[in-house]
């Protein structure tokens, strides 16, 4: 009995192996979307060693996205080696050697080990760019989605490969925030998820795990309390300027939810919840805001974007 036992935890720890050498180890990553997260993404993965490609639509947006990451390092370095500038130059020079860019994402996909979408919010144009890069990516490619508030499955049903693809939900400003959050759609498989919590890990990032539920976990909890901030000021029961300041000195929150609208962008805001009140119209957490829907037809969308 025990030799038998000896044998199967044998053969156990066999298989746990063979599984882990399955994994899929992210050396090489292309980033889609040049804007402000894809080019933070981008920076993160070449500063931890990945061999980075940055994908977008042409060249000026690429040069943008390449002085602001230059930018952002030196900003880093000025921090990580305040009392080392040398060492300090020779990490900007070593990711920046990491990171190359590219107008065209159907031929760098051909030798890469995970994608990683940061592109408009818009479950069509996404749909259309999974569709064209599933048929050129190597079969052991990952793709991700770095969508805030979409469906990661709906995004997966674009492709062959849903086993094979995951939300990676980073956080504004990617060098500096910390948190990522890893989807899996009932479709990923074990192998694809904990290569993506590995990925995170890998960038520096401390992954939290969630289903495919809208807007995970942050957005979830974050986008229903502002619209109840809206909906309590619009039924005149406090001022916009006493509920940040309840929120703040009361639940010790950094901004107040007026304030967060205004940082977010009510329009963004309003995309949001629209979208999950198609999902789930019997849920009042989503329902949407005649002040919002009002604010964001006369273009007031919050003093950030209205200052840009």
């Amino acid at each position: 009995m025990a030799f038998a036992t000896r044998s199967f935890v044998r053969a156990a720890s066999s298989t746990a192996t063979t599984a882990a050498a399955k994994k899929l180890i992210v050396k090489h990553v292309t980033v889609i979307g040049g804007g402000l997260m894809g080019a933070g993404i981008a920076q993160v993965a070449a500063a931890s060693g990945h061999t980075v490609v940055l994908v977008d639509q042409s060249d000026e947006i690429l040069k943008k996205s390449t002085k602001g990451i230059e930018e952002s390092l030196k900003r880093v370095t000025k921090k990580k080696f305040a009392d080392k500038p040398e060492a300090g130059a020779e990490f900007i020079e070593k990711t920046l050697k990491n990171l190359t860019t590219s107008t065209d994402a159907v031929a760098v996909v051909h030798s890469t080990d995970l994608v990683i979408e940061a592109i408009v919010e818009n479950q069509e144009i996404k749909n259309e760019l999974f569709k064209r890069l599933d048929k050129f990516a190597p079969e052991h490619t990952i793709f991700a989605s770095n969508t805030s508030s979409l469906q990661i499955t709906q995004l997966a049903n674009s492709t062959t490969r849903q086993d094979r693809f995951g939300g990676l939900h980073f956080f504004n400003p990617v060098p500096m925030m910390k948190l990522v959050e890893v989807i899996k759609t009932p479709m990923t498989s074990q192998k694809t998820f904990e290569s993506l919590m590995d990925f995170s890990k890998a960038v520096g990032k401390s992954p939290v795990s969630c289903k495919d539920t809208p807007g995970f976990i942050v957005n979830r909890l974050l986008v229903p309390y502002m619209l109840e901030a809206v909906r309590l000021f619009e039924r005149g029961d406090a001022s916009k300027e006493d509920i940040d300041v309840a929120m703040k000195l009361g639940a010790g929150y950094p901004m107040g939810p007026f304030e967060l609208l205004d940082y977010v962008g009510l329009d963004t805001s309003k995309y949001i919840i629209d979208g999950w009140h198609q999902l789930e119209p019997n849920n009042p957490l989503f329902a949407p805001s005649p002040l919002l829907t009002k604010l964001v037809e006369e273009k007031k969308l919050g003093a950030e974007q209205n200052d840009k």
